[in-house]
């Protein structure tokens, strides 16, 4: 965040948008790292603002951010860093014949032999039910395909012929793997904006702040 803050500042920016949840990020973490670059922040409500405030924050309710908040979180085609992960983990993995299917009515029958991973996270998390059997996650440092319907909870990866240990993180966008710009084929397939996703991903799931 600091160095995706650094250019924000380098940019010519003063003022951050920070409202709905700093799109999803989580408004009171990334208002200190704003506050350590000098910068303004624009917040939902008043409530907010005064929290903000007592802890040495310039927060405001009015005005019009001027930090590109593509820079500020590092989403897709900016050149800093992503802020956001968002991972799951292996649960488990299964062995499939050529004609067996996955999830929620059949979408997908696989070709040929392979061993996919029931894996963490689904639509209550974020990853959007359109994503199914059209997006890729990584595994290992490798992209696999999302395949079937995205469940609640949970979705499942065809490994294509490779393995996963139960336990193995999965990273869905995000990080500095391939799937760090994913969120831009996310919004090609979904339709909505990556701000859209970041904001449901971040507000859906559990946050924790990594130095």
């Amino acid at each position: 965040m600091a160095s995706a803050v650094r250019t924000a500042v380098a940019a010519g920016g003063t003022r951050a948008d920070l409202r709905r949840d700093a799109w999803g990020h989580g408004v009171d973490e990334v208002a200190g790292a704003a506050a350590a670059g000098s910068l303004q922040v624009l917040v939902d409500d008043d409530e907010i603002a005064q929290r903000l405030r007592m802890a040495g924050v310039d927060a405001v309710t009015s005005g019009s951010p001027d930090v590109d908040p593509f820079l500020f979180y590092g989403l897709p085609g900016a050149g800093t860093p992503p802020v956001m992960r968002l991972v799951g983990t292996v649960m488990s993995t299964k062995p499939l014949r050529a004609g067996d299917a996955v999830s929620y009515g059949y979408t997908h029958r696989a070709q040929e032999p392979t061993t996919v991973a029931l894996v963490t996270g689904g639509y209550a998390q974020g990853i959007v039910r359109s994503l199914g059997n059209r997006a890729l996650a990584e595994i290992d440092g490798v992209l696999r395909p999302i395949i079937g319907r995205v469940a609640m909870d949970v979705c499942v990866i065809d490994l294509q012929g490779a393995g996963a240990a139960e336990g193995a993180e999965v990273t869905y966008f995000g990080g500095q793997g391939p799937a760090r710009d994913a969120l831009a084929e996310w919004a090609r397939i979904t339709g909505l904006t990556v701000g859209e996703l970041v904001g449901v991903a971040g507000m859906s799931s559990g946050r924790e702040w990594r130095a």
